[in-house]
């Protein structure tokens, strides 16, 4: 045990900083090469940040805990919704000004019925997930048509902003590409061997490990570059980040782990519970975003909102564990 949760801290640390490494080296790479700022944003910082739940589920699958990763996206989502933009939200209300963005919204409601419908027989096959992995491919070349055609996006000036800050050098880029990459798979190998272990010794099913620890360590990038971001006034970065690894969850990381490992019993409560709530806080979400009587923003009370919301959704997996 003791082992085990060291595997995990270390696996922690090491695939937020590889994560880190990896998006910058990649965004820096793919702007000495020409790339439009707002492709870079919506393309590479978008997977940059869904890498970690990509590399951990399929490293689940491959170990057979197909479960575990499933749970890692779900909970992940949840997790991106209820606690990054609740925080975010708290320190500095956003404000959504993209229109990108508000053509995203609706289209993460839409996928997230998609996973739901293939969700709701308990089973996910290779074929539901070649599904959703031709679903990911189709959301790149959205995104691609999408950042040439709307270059003066509010996105797109904001990405510009962080992309000059930065000023990488090429060599230096690369480097911390491939450094990143290859610790984000070092550091997914180690989180993922820490949990499941964990998970066995407290009799755990891979399930609620997935939704709550390993979720929350994956996501840890996502919330660190929101708040940077709202904090530097980037509102739709801030949001951005969020939508984008959603839908890159949805897609890519279920999508992975069906096809490394199809899941022939998905348990009644991943329906009823956990895409329920999932859906729920996205609905919230999108309503929030295009606002109702106003333009569209997540103020404080909004964020607090979504903060108790996630806080009760935990309590209630820890009442399932206990009871």
């Amino acid at each position: 045990m003791i082992i085990a949760s060291f595997a995990i801290l270390l696996g922690f640390a090491l695939l937020v900083w590889s994560a880190d490494r990896f998006v910058d080296g990649a965004a820096a790479s793919a702007g000495h090469m020409g790339m439009p700022p707002l492709l870079i944003g919506m393309v590479i910082v978008g997977f940059g940040t869904s890498a970690p739940e990509m590399v951990v589920s399929a490293m689940a699958s491959l170990d057979g805990n197909p479960e575990l990763a499933l749970g890692n996206a779900l909970g992940s989502n949840i997790i991106n919704i209820g606690l990054i933009l609740g925080i975010t939200a708290i320190i500095a209300p956003i404000a959504v000004q993209s229109n990108i963005l508000r053509k995203e919204l609706p289209l993460l409601i839409l996928i997230g019925l998609l996973a739901g419908g293939l969700l709701w027989d308990g089973q996910l096959t290779r074929i539901e997930a070649i599904v959703l992995l031709s679903g990911f491919f189709i959301l790149i070349g959205w995104s691609i048509y999408s950042g040439l055609r709307n270059k003066g996006d509010a996105l797109a000036t904001e990405t510009e902003n962080e992309l000059n800050e930065q000023d990488m050098p090429l060599k230096k880029a690369l480097m911390w590409l491939v450094i990143g990459l290859v610790l984000l798979v070092v550091s997914s190998r180690i989180l993922v061997w820490g949990a499941v272990t964990i998970a066995q010794s407290l009799g755990v099913s891979d399930l609620i490990i997935g939704l709550t620890i390993v979720a929350l360590g994956t996501s840890l990038p996502e919330l660190a570059a929101s708040v940077m971001a709202a904090r530097k006034g980037e509102h739709d970065i801030a949001i951005g980040n969020v939508v984008g690894s959603n839908m890159f969850n949805i897609l890519a990381v279920i999508g992975i782990a069906g096809v490394i490992s199809p899941m022939t019993s998905i348990g009644a409560e991943v329906f009823a519970r956990d895409w329920l709530v999932m859906m729920a806080l996205t609905v919230a979400l999108v309503l929030m975003c295009f606002g109702i009587r106003g333009p569209g923003r997540i103020n404080r009370f909004e964020g607090f909102l979504l903060l108790v919301a996630i806080s009760a959704y935990n309590l209630f997996l820890v009442s399932t564990i206990t009871s």
